[in-house]
């Protein structure tokens, strides 16, 4: 999600919620607070007739309260975030979306620079290929968590953006959904970047990213070419680099760390002026990695490491590369994403019906877990670690 968002709160997923009942009192003041909105989206350019009609029946909606006060607490590690954001069905749905929208990632590329591979991953880690879009009506989030005076002056800003974009008649009030927080469409774009960066691919007169895979994966790589994308450059590379210290601040030509002693992973060129730093985020023992300048490209989408070093590495499986060839040291529970994988297929394999085998030790798999524990004569904590494994492993 571009940097107005997730650089400042974390999406969580939530359903449609119709607005609750509420007190008489409570819709007083809302309707209130709505009305002292209207100044700046006149002085924004958007009518009354517009302003009348996006706040049309809306109530503060308690369900994104809620949602705003449960905010994920990412604990998980590195390695465990990059193979969740990585798993085999998000690559192999990546292939897919790349095979059944060829020409629009084509095009794309070839009018940004950007390759399709990394816009399609910034697609399956924003909405899943466009299954998890939010369902949220924009303009109810955002009045009811600027009118709880959730960061007020934020969403006060984003509000007077998403009138104006319903002004310009890119989308009606009704298909505006997204994120209890207003992240919109299929890359998920706040009101401000919108108005920034979402592109008309099609030439319709429409900015459309909540319907128009063409409009929205040009506008993803429209965001990434105007914050500094190098056409012809890759994000980085996983590299042997053994006894070398990675440092983040010490950039050099690729060439000059092939001259020093670097090899690429799997072959391939390594005789490139472009500028790289070595990275060895788990230490010797994990991947070690070049990253260019395009690496914190995609971190102009969201200000993380893991977020973009999945981005990166979810697109080279796109393009049909394997994992990284340096597992990762193992996470929580002493299990590596493989134990988890392994976890989760005998579960299966004793009945349990937990779906596609991913590494994810989602609800379904704590449950299974926690079923499994019990018959073991172990506590009951639906958490697996590697004493569970190696006692289901025994069978």
């Amino acid at each position: 999600m571009p940097i107005l968002t997730r650089r400042q709160i974390l999406l969580a997923a939530g359903g449609l919620a119709a607005p609750a009942l509420i007190g008489r009192a409570e819709a007083a003041t809302f309707a209130g607070f709505v009305e002292t909105l209207w100044p700046a989206a006149s002085g924004a350019g958007v009518l009354r007739a517009t302003f009348n009609r996006a706040f049309q029946g809306v109530e503060p909606n308690p369900r994104v309260i809620e949602l705003s006060q449960r905010q994920p607490e990412f604990r998980r590690t590195l390695g465990d975030y990059v193979d969740v954001r990585t798993s085999n069905k998000r690559t192999t749905n990546g292939r897919a979306g790349i095979a059944e929208h060829r020409a629009t990632f084509a095009g794309v590329e070839s009018r940004y620079g950007v390759p399709g591979d990394i816009v399609c991953s910034i697609w399956g880690n924003e909405t899943s290929y466009g299954t998890a879009r939010g369902e949220h009506y924009v303009i109810q989030a955002m009045a009811t968590l600027a009118h709880a005076g959730r960061r007020a002056d934020f969403f006060r800003r984003e509000l007077i953006a998403a009138l104006r974009i319903l002004q310009s008649g890119d989308v009606q009030p009704q298909a505006m959904t997204g994120s209890w927080a207003g992240a919109m469409g299929h890359v998920q774009f706040m009101p401000t970047s919108f108005h920034a960066f979402a592109i008309d691919f099609t030439g319709d007169g429409r900015r459309d990213i909540w319907n128009s895979i063409p409009d929205a994966m040009g506008s993803a790589a429209n965001y990434l070419r105007r914050n500094g994308w190098t056409p012809g450059v890759p994000w980085g590379f996983e590299v042997n680099a053994p006894g070398i210290a990675g440092d983040r601040g010490s950039r050099r030509a690729i060439s000059a760390w092939a001259s020093s002693g670097v090899t690429r992973v799997g072959g391939g060129s390594m005789a490139s002026d472009a500028g790289a730093v070595l990275w060895k985020p788990a230490g010797e023992g994990g991947p070690h990695l070049l990253l260019t300048s395009n690496f914190n490209v995609i971190k102009r989408y969201n200000n993380a490491d893991s977020y973009a070093l999945a981005i990166g590495h979810l697109a080279d499986r796109i393009k049909g590369g394997g994992r990284f060839s340096r597992p990762w040291p193992p996470g929580e529970g002493g299990l590596t994403h493989a134990d988890r994988e392994d976890i989760q297929r005998r579960l299966n394999a004793l009945g349990f019906d937990l779906g596609d085998v991913d590494g994810i030790l989602g609800d379904k798999s704590k449950q299974a877990v926690r079923t499994m524990q019990g018959r073991f004569g172990m506590p009951q904590t639906g958490e697996a670690d590697r004493a569970f494994l190696e006692r289901l492993r025994r069978g």
